[in-house]
């Protein structure tokens, strides 16, 4: 009995032993399986690539689109294709150890709640890797779709906004700019250097300095019948005087058009020796004006004209904003209740209304239609500074705050913004088109962005290291003369104002 008890244990030994090998062999034979498939399906993929990269070549012929956007966009979709196989083969490694997990366990012979507890956990693995492949495919999909947008963008950028002109000579940062509303159309820009110029817009020359500020210019706006000029200074004035030039009748030897970049990257500064070149010697200068507006006490930081002409606004840093007589420069009202410093004045181009803003993030509507009546209406739409507050040609208000919002506002009912643009950057001043109402926004990071009036992004402009500015951007205006080379101009502390030639009518087709 003890003999045929040992020889029976030693039976079962031995077929535990061979069906522990064969099973080590199954996998084996599993493993080399799974692999050869794997090969074969990565020699399907690569095949099917090579293919769908001849029949992209054999089609280079029959498209339309420029070379280079066609080889932009396949090697974009090159790229897409071959995360997706990787992806791809992982997965299948992925379902190859899962498999391998499944026969170890059943091989094992474990007891019926000892497999529930191994199926939970491995349920638990197999649901942590496929939400790590979900959100890899997720976060490959979103830099892949990225990289075809920006491409899509930077072709229609080319398409619609272009550099055409540099109007270089300041000495110091630019912090305004305006068009002439009369003949010959000019552009006059307001500097920290204590001077404002004139400008051909056409050829970028200089056609004269105004030098009779003891303080930074802060604002220019021209009249809107005459060849005069009104601007605002730190010397705690502001001056009205008159200009006649004449518009050169040859072109620029050389043209300074670049090509746009939509390049988020931050740009590198250029030399400091690019701001500090001199006006041109052949530029006249005009030091005397022919009024001085008095009164404030402390800086001016803008002024306009009411429509007419006849009377002019100005904002100050003494929280109070003054309405002269441009005839007699005599002060005709003091429009005070701000808490804070103002930081621009606007007016209505065909009302006599005032927009007026502050650092005490109101602006306020000032009413002079009734000669009896000046209402005034407060608005506290933002939490920050407002840096600006424009009329439109319509019944709209837009303002601009160092909150990163533009707000636009309606007359009729100022209870709340009809629209609100929110920006990654304080805003500036901004201007509104009157012919195609797009709204210009300059910020303070060197962007120039374009809106509609409902809020909705058409454009940014150009910006790299090699164009557009290279610090930050204080005013924008349009230009609504046909005839000229530039339809929107920019202003910043890189010294230079810049011409832009905006599509506006393909923009608003594109949106």
């Amino acid at each position: 009995m003890p003999v045929e008890s040992g020889s029976s244990a030693g039976a079962a030994a031995r077929q535990a032993k061979q069906k522990r090998k064969s099973h080590s062999l199954s996998i084996r034979r599993t493993n080399s399986t799974e692999q050869e498939r794997s090969g074969l399906q990565r020699d399907m993929l690569e095949g099917q690539s090579s293919d769908h990269l001849e029949s992209l070549s054999r089609t280079e012929q029959d498209s339309k689109l420029p070379p280079s956007l066609r080889t932009n966009l396949l090697d974009l979709f090159t790229q897409i294709e071959r995360e997706f196989e990787n992806l791809y083969v992982e997965n299948l490694e992925l379902r190859r150890e899962m498999e391998t997990l499944n026969e170890r366990l059943s091989a094992d012979g474990q007891t019926a709640e000892g497999a529930d507890l191994a199926k939970g956990a491995l349920k638990t693995k197999a649901s942590h890797s496929t939400s790590q492949l979900s959100q890899k495919l997720k976060t490959t999909y979103k830099a892949s779709t990225s990289k075809i947008v920006s491409s899509f963008k930077a072709t229609t950028s080319r398409a619609v906004c272009q550099l055409v002109r540099e109007y270089v000579g300041h000495r110091d940062g630019i912090w305004d700019l305006s068009v002439s509303r009369t003949q010959p159309v000019v552009l006059g820009t307001a500097s920290a250097d204590h001077s404002a110029m004139l400008w051909s817009i056409e050829t970028g020359r200089c056609l004269l300095r105004y030098a009779g500020h003891q303080g930074s210019v802060n604002s220019i706006k021209f009249h809107p019948t005459e060849q005069m000029a009104l601007t605002a200074s730190g010397d705690q004035t502001a001056h009205i005087w008159r200009y006649m030039v004449q518009l050169p009748t040859s072109p620029p030897a050389a043209d300074v058009t670049q090509t746009p970049c939509e390049d988020d990257a931050d740009s590198s500064d250029k030399d400091e020796a690019d701001g500090e070149a001199e006006g041109p010697s052949e530029c006249p200068s005009l030091r005397v004006a022919s009024t001085t507006l008095r009164s404030h006490q402390g800086v001016v930081i803008a002024a306009d004209w009411l429509v007419g002409g006849k009377q002019a606004v100005t904002a100050s840093w003494d929280r109070a904003a003054n309405l002269y007589d441009v005839e007699t420069s005599e002060l005709v009202h003091s429009l005070t209740g701000h808490d804070q410093e103002l930081t621009h004045c606007c007016t209505h181009p065909t009302q006599r209304l005032v927009v007026t803003s502050s650092r005490d993030t109101t602006f306020r509507l000032w009413d002079f239609r009734d000669p009896s009546i000046h209402s005034v209406n407060v608005f506290q739409g933002h939490t920050d500074t407002v840096t600006s507050a424009v009329f439109t040609a319509g019944d709209n208000v837009v303002s601009g705050s160092d909150d990163r919002t533009v707000k636009v506002w309606d007359l009729k009912n100022m209870r709340s913004p009809i629209a609100t643009i929110r920006t990654d950057s304080a805003v500036n001043r901004v201007s509104v088109s009157v012919t195609q109402r797009i709204i210009a926004l300059p910020h303070d990071n060197r962007q120039v962005r374009l809106f509609d009036m409902g809020g909705v992004r058409l454009a940014r402009l150009p910006q790299s290291n090699r164009t557009g500015h290279r610090r930050m951007v204080c005013c924008s205006a349009w230009c609504e003369e046909d005839t000229a080379c530039c339809n929107l101009f920019t202003c910043g502390f890189d010294r230079q104002a810049i011409g832009w030639s905006i599509n506006a009518a393909a923009l608003l087709q594109e949106k």
